[in-house]
């Protein structure tokens, strides 16, 4: 390894040679692509299960892939297994079923929907049902595959068996920064050199029932049922609450002398990894905003870059009235007035709403994508400014720039906030 190929603390750099996404606007980067820039919405009526009562009836579920339902499980993991593939063939790495670095995989959190609860208490054949009954059904071996299945390891230990990744899979959540932190692990993991290739995944399929009421009953989610395609409105002055979605990505991560020494095509470099834990609240940020401008901080420096050499900001963006308005006090304590006024930030939530556990991932495809491409992906849905928000949003059309740097900001629920910085291959 040559000075070239380190950065300016002596770490190995890390680039990426592999991109696979899917979200409910399509399978694979390059649809993804063409339909966000385009300004599309993948945002329906949910129709996987009853909607009546409910207060939000809209999602951006993934309906391609399965003809009927599906456990969440399930569903993660197929989402997950797309992107790795489209991932690892494009960076040409390995032999199938022999990936050579381990696996960081970002999983939504796991539970027995109502569909098996209720196979559970039909087998007990009796009512009242009391837990002992639950149990004892759960005991007799009828539902064996169940076990491993709602096991929260369950999906990265599937996709490691089927990809041959090495060492022990990593299974994380940090709520909606999962993405971000699995590609953070990789980086690290490659830096620290104890590895030269790394998968990074985020994967969320859990569009359910439960999880549909319990954001709602937390006030995040847009009532907006109407137009489902206009729901989403980061940064609008008539932005009222996140449409929950579906999707993965992944990247493959690899230190900058291996790409090279086998000829690999680079697509970007993950320059920096930020991260500033929030014990404000457990769904609000801090008002005054410190912990989500200490994680963007924290990225630059790991990059070692100003906030005057990021051309493009890849916003968290998710359309609640609260998270907007913190991510523009953040932003106004890291970058000054003039360069803020002057440095586009989009939202990709506004068009594939807000995947949780994959978001972070997503967003760092994306990121790279911009790059790639020279244009920006619009915020669509951006009809009524909030002057309390003078950003320069990239309203509702794609823009065509050049992009050499991104900042990608992930700041989830219980004040889990990271940042990555993004750029072109080293000249």
């Amino acid at each position: 390894m040559t000075q070239a190929h380190l950065d300016k603390f002596g770490r190995p750099i890390v680039v990426v040679t592999g991109i696979g996404v899917v979200t409910s606007l399509g399978q694979g980067k390059e649809d993804n692509w063409r339909r966000l820039t385009a300004g599309e919405s993948g945002i329906h009526t949910i129709t996987r299960f009853p909607i009546e009562g409910m207060r939000t009836t809209i999602a951006g579920t993934v309906d391609f892939l399965f003809d009927g339902r599906v456990a969440a499980p399930n569903l993660s993991e197929k989402l997950a297994t797309l992107a790795a593939e489209e991932a690892i063939a494009e960076s040409g790495i390995g032999t199938p079923g022999e990936f050579p670095g381990p696996l960081f995989a970002a999983v939504p959190p796991v539970e027995l929907e109502w569909p098996e609860r209720q196979q559970l208490a039909e087998a007990v054949g009796h009512y009242p049902i009391v837990y002992h009954d639950l149990l004892g059904a759960a005991a007799s071996g009828k539902f064996r595959p169940w076990h491993e299945r709602f096991l929260f390891g369950s999906v990265a230990d599937r996709l490691a068996d089927k990809f041959g990744t090495q060492g022990q899979p990593i299974s994380l959540s940090t709520a909606c920064a999962s993405g971000a932190t699995a590609i953070q692990l990789g980086v690290e993991a490659i830096r620290r050199g104890e590895t030269e290739v790394a998968l990074s995944l985020g994967t969320d399929g859990s569009v359910h029932p439960e999880a549909l009421i319990r954001f709602s009953l937390l006030s995040a989610l847009t009532t907006a049922n109407d137009k489902p395609e206009e729901a989403a409105r980061p940064f609008a002055k008539n932005r009222d609450g996140f449409v929950m979605a579906e999707g993965a990505a992944a990247l493959v991560l690899e230190s900058y002398a291996h790409a090279v020494a086998r000829g690999a095509k680079i697509l970007g470099v993950l320059e920096g990894c930020g991260e500033m834990a929030d014990n404000f609240h457990r769904t609000r940020s801090s008002p005054d905003g410190r912990p989500i401008v200490g994680c963007m901080k924290n990225a630059l420096a790991d990059a070692g870059v100003t906030p005057d050499d990021v051309d493009y900001i890849n916003a968290h963006g998710t359309s609640t009235p609260e998270n907007d308005r913190m991510e523009y006090v953040g932003l106004k304590g890291v970058f000054s007035e003039e360069k803020l006024a002057q440095t586009p930030i989009s939202s990709n939530k506004s068009m594939i709403g807000h995947t949780l556990t994959a978001a972070g991932a997503i967003e760092a495809a994306v990121s790279l994508l911009t790059i790639q491409n020279g244009r920006i992906p619009p915020t669509i849905n951006y009809n009524i400014p909030d002057p309390a928000i003078p950003l320069d949003v990239v309203p509702n059309v794609a823009r065509d720039a050049q992009v050499r740097r991104v900042i990608s900001n992930s700041f989830g629920f219980g004040g889990q906030n990271v940042c990555l910085v993004l750029a072109a291959e080293p000249a």
